[in-house]
């Protein structure tokens, strides 16, 4: 798989048109069980997907150029049928992603489950309410996968960053560090963004094993037009909106539209352009974070610590 996702990388890069995504964002439900304030998908209700719609949209994602796979919701561990999910993409030429508030990891068969996940993100801040999680990280990064904390940073809370990077150091797993961009219908608790750079640079030199959110991530957070779709969002009613999920041009429904068909379509030419014209400043981690991409270097700096083996 690793040579198919080359082969379209290099596509996109002679091209410097990013058609072949390699990271897909799959939120598989809508409800949560937090209510961060930043946060807008808990305020859209919708019912879940069938097990069969999901199962669907999975074999879509690895008949396409994506490599990693994320999953998340709201909240995936509120699923019934998240065990039968995690089994299924397991099976598929995918990496999986999964990332989850940890509030109901208790009460989840977490260790089985772990057996299926490569990479564990378990979002813990302010926001999410459970601070009280940071204990438990050593005992999470024991179970295989690649455990790391996902810190969404509030203006608020930026001076107590430090105290939980050094708990994730401790811990032996990884800090994923994003400012919590302004989503519409939230209030903005967007930090200023050259003191979010600033201090989280001196913790990537303070704890260059922890911090994997990347340089180049960081210097481009305040340059206009600096979003691209190397990254792609399916969202918990099945479908992938283009070219992004907060100001989307265009959609199909994954569960039955191939995704690579789309992709090679003027239509999403079309709506790639309107991305490079954005005047957002909405800062999303997502699309922004894959402007590493723009280069090899960048693309192997910013994968190396999921795939470390690779390199």
């Amino acid at each position: 798989m690793y040579l198919s996702t080359l082969r379209y990388a290099t596509v996109d890069y002679a091209k410097k048109d990013f058609r072949y995504p390699f990271y897909c964002t799959f939120k598989v439900i809508q409800r949560c069980d937090s209510r961060c304030e930043f946060c807008d998908v808990w305020r859209k209700p919708m019912p879940d997907m069938p097990t069969e719609k999901v199962l669907r949209i999975i074999d879509n994602v690895a008949e396409s150029s994506v490599l990693l796979l994320s999953m998340e919701g709201g909240e995936p561990l509120m699923r019934k049928d998240i065990g039968e999910i995690l089994e299924y993409v397991h099976a598929k030429p995918l990496y999986l992603l999964f990332t989850t508030s940890g509030k109901l990891i208790d009460r989840r068969p977490m260790r089985e489950y772990a057996k299926c996940i490569e990479f564990l993100h378990i979002s813990i801040d302010e926001g999410h309410r459970n601070l009280d999680l940071y204990e438990s990280l050593p005992e999470y990064a024991s179970w295989g996968p690649v455990v790391a904390a996902q810190i969404v940073v509030m203006r608020e809370h930026l001076k107590d960053l430090e105290w939980k990077v050094m708990m994730c150091h401790r811990a032996g797993a990884k800090a994923v560090v994003m400012p919590a961009c302004h989503l519409p219908g939230t209030d903005s608790h967007l930090p200023d963004i050259a003191a979010f750079r600033d201090e989280v640079l001196r913790l990537k030199k303070k704890y260059p094993q922890t911090v994997i959110t990347t340089e180049r991530y960081l210097r481009t957070l305040d340059v206009p037009h600096s979003c691209n779709t190397a990254s792609v969002l399916i969202d918990a009613d099945g479908r992938l909106y283009y070219p992004c999920n907060i100001s989307p041009v265009c959609s199909i429904d994954a569960s039955e539209d191939p995704i690579m068909g789309f992709l090679a379509s003027e239509k999403a030419r079309e709506c790639r352009e309107r991305m490079r014209l954005c005047g957002r400043d909405c800062h999303c981690y997502l699309y922004f974070a894959m402007d590493s991409a723009l280069s090899i270097r960048s693309t192997i700096s910013a994968l190396k610590p999921y795939l470390g083996g690779l390199f």
